[in-house]
């Protein structure tokens, strides 16, 4: 058939002015059957131009659609305005051929005399090019490319060229297709020949990106081989192909890149970042070990915020990936420790504040790092990780308000249909739940064993005024002095001298018993004591046991009262400036005197009850005496030492966390170590 010449502009026909006509089912099935003659007989005086499909096809693109040859060199050569019509999703001729995979001989006439059409996008922004590769057609393709091989780098919608789409849809060898993509001569384009901005593969999805999505290594050969010029084009989200082989964990990938692309390596992404920071943020060491053979110096690799790879991996919690940048080079590594980003925060500062307990741990325990220094908020680690679980409680707790805001409106701008319809405290009440979601009790967990670490290992020491808030004057006057001088001195007097008196008058047996007749019996070896003691229903080991106790108990008291008597005279005949310190040591000697005297009281009770027969008697003395000691202690330790359940509970927590760190973190790090050597 001969070529139809004609130049007509790309744009449609504007058909607006006219009404469309339906096109009957006996001149559909005379173009389906490519009955030419009959066909002809039908067209004669209707407008061709308005007869169209349900879908807005034309009778070329129905004709075209069935491979009926000769109606569309009769409809190109006798009515040419319909080449440049598209239907309702604005897909031309050519894309119905792309797809029907047929390219006849009157199809490769009408792009010969129609070259726009290669170019033409449908609304998904698809040429025909793309169409021929979704569904695989090489023939079409093949033909599509050879016409215009830049149409290869075309980017659609959803930014995909059809080099990218042959390599993500590859299944094999895809037909073929790929090495008729890949062959072609074109070079990547760069912009229109009209000096428009050209959709094309440079800003739109890498292919290279699309092998390594695939995890296949063959792809990426064949791309390095036909076309080596792809593997250096980022993709606008994901940056060159390294960035993507590493955020994505694929060790082969990033080990042929580095091979082929070494270049890759020195450059950054969107974000700043190198790829040897996207390998940290993903926690591969063996993706790690391959930047390590090609890259001598990792510790000048800054991104954006100024963080270390060592940042990267403490701030993500990378206890494996720790453990083997810490086991580097001890000068590279030293840097690494103690570097600051763009706040001032070390890799110390950043685990601490993304609450990662196994970094804190690993990085804090190092002998190279420097624990105490502070970032432009002037904080230490350490200070920083009891701001963090301040926050961590109050987020769990419900009273963080800045959180809850945050989450409100998070919440307000997803709200849940029917909310409108409940009152408005069940509103206020829902909407509080909604504000915490987000935030649960492992992140409370991670902050407080967080704190624990530190505390263990970067706590700065404490003075004895630190360790005693409750002791010292918050304005130390001399009249307030002297006034708590008096005051301990009278009850450290009295201490001694009850505990002396104790000392005197043994505790006694109830009954008509001193403690000689006891001693006598519990060592006499006739029959009618030995009958005395079998009637009872205590043994001499039971007493003597008490009676120790209680002597030991009365000394401790007595001791500890004479030291805090003696201190306060001291203080009122010596230097001013001891008198805070003497004032703090006889508060914690008196408190603990009166302490173990309660207790030898206890001891004093129990010998009483001794000889007892009466169950409810000793039950009940027995409750009350140790109701009142912990009465007493819970009143004396917090007052003396505030800090000592905040002690408790970071042994508590770090406790805990050496537990999961040896069983899931150590244990398994040595095991892959062995595996790997």
């Amino acid at each position: 058939m001969p070529s139809v010449e004609i130049n007509i502009v790309q744009n449609s026909i504007p058909r607006d002015h006219m009404e469309n006509t339906k096109i009957d089912s006996e001149l559909y099935e005379c173009v389906k059957k490519d009955n030419i003659d009959e066909f002809k007989s039908r067209i004669q005086q209707r407008l061709t131009e308005k007869l169209v499909t349900p879908c807005g096809n034309s009778l070329l693109h129905v004709a075209v659609s069935y491979g009926s040859d000769n109606i569309t060199s009769y409809l190109a050569r006798t009515f040419p305005s319909l080449i440049t019509i598209q239907n309702s999703q604005k897909d031309t001729i050519l894309h119905l051929a792309a797809r029907e995979g047929k390219a006849s001989h009157a199809i490769r006439d009408l792009v010969n005399s129609n070259a726009f059409l290669l170019r033409t996008t449908n609304t998904e922004r698809n040429t025909p090019l793309h169409v021929a590769v979704i569904n695989g057609n090489k023939e079409v393709a093949k033909f599509l490319i050879s016409r215009d091989p830049e149409v290869a780098y075309y980017k659609n919608k959803t930014c995909r060229s059809p080099l990218y789409l042959a390599v993500e849809n590859c299944d094999g060898d895809m037909n073929g297709i790929l090495d008729d993509l890949l062959n072609q001569e074109a070079s990547i384009p760069t912009e229109r020949e009209d000096g428009d901005s050209l959709r094309m593969l440079r800003q739109g999805k890498s292919p290279v990106h699309a092998a390594v999505k695939n995890r296949i290594i063959g792809i990426l050969k064949k791309i390095e081989e036909a076309k080596p010029e792809l593997l250096g084009l980022h993709d606008k989200d994901f940056g060159n192909p390294l960035h993507y082989a590493s955020s994505t964990g694929y060790v082969e990938g990033v080990q042929f890149l580095l091979q082929k692309y070494r270049a890759g390596a020195d450059e950054t992404d969107q974000k700043g970042n190198y790829p040897i920071h996207l390998a940290c943020k993903e926690g591969s060491v063996a993706l790690l070990k391959e930047f390590l053979k090609v890259i001598p110096y990792a510790n000048e690799f800054i991104n954006k915020k100024k963080q270390n790879i060592l940042h990267v991996a403490a701030q993500n919690g990378h206890g494996f990936l720790i453990m083997y940048i810490l086991e580097q080079d001890q000068k590279i590594v030293k840097a690494l420790l103690n570097a600051m980003d763009e706040d001032g925060n070390t890799p110390l500062h950043l685990a601490t504040q993304h609450g990662q307990p196994t970094s804190v741990f690993l990085i804090v325990r190092d002998s190279r790092v420097y624990p105490r220094i502070v970032n432009d908020d002037g904080l230490t680690p350490y200070e920083l990780g009891r701001k963090q679980s301040t926050i961590a409680v109050q987020r769990y707790e419900g009273t963080d308000e800045t959180f809850a805001k945050k989450r409100q409106h998070t919440d307000s701008n997803n709200r849940v249909e029917g909310t409108e319809d409940k009152p408005a405290d069940q509103n206020k009440q829902d909407t509080k739940k909604a504000s915490l979601k987000g935030y649960g009790l492992s992140d409370f967990y991670r902050a407080m064993m967080t704190l624990s670490i530190l505390h263990s290992y970067a706590c700065p020491r404490k003075s004895f005024r630190d360790l005693f808030p409750g002791t010292r004057p918050t304005q130390p006057r001399k009249k307030e002095t002297k006034t708590r001088i008096g005051n301990l001195l009278v009850v450290a007097v009295l201490v001694a001298g009850v505990t002396f008196a104790g000392a005197i008058q043994l505790p006694q047996l109830r009954g008509n018993f001193n403690s000689s007749e006891h001693h006598h019996e519990f060592h006499s070896s006739n029959i009618t004591a030995s009958h005395k003691i079998s009637t009872t229903s205590y043994s001499p080991t039971d007493y003597e046991g008490l009676l120790y106790g209680y002597l030991s108990c009365n000394v401790w008291a007595f001791s500890f009262s004479l030291v805090a008597s003696l201190s306060l005279l001291m203080a009122n005949f010596s230097d001013p400036n001891y008198e805070i310190i003497a004032v703090g040591l006889s508060v914690f000697m008196v408190g603990s005197a009166i302490l173990v005297m309660f207790a030898a009281f206890i001891y004093a009770v129990i010998i009483a009850l001794l000889a007892s027969h009466d169950a409810w008697l000793n039950n009940t003395i027995t409750v009350e005496a140790f109701t009142g000691f912990y009465a007493l202690v819970y009143i004396f330790i917090p007052w003396i030492l505030p800090n000592l359940q905040g002690m408790l509970l970071h042994f508590f927590y770090y406790k805990y966390f050496l537990f999961h760190f040896y069983t899931y973190e150590w244990l398994p790090y040595k095991i892959y170590k062995r595996k790997h050597k």
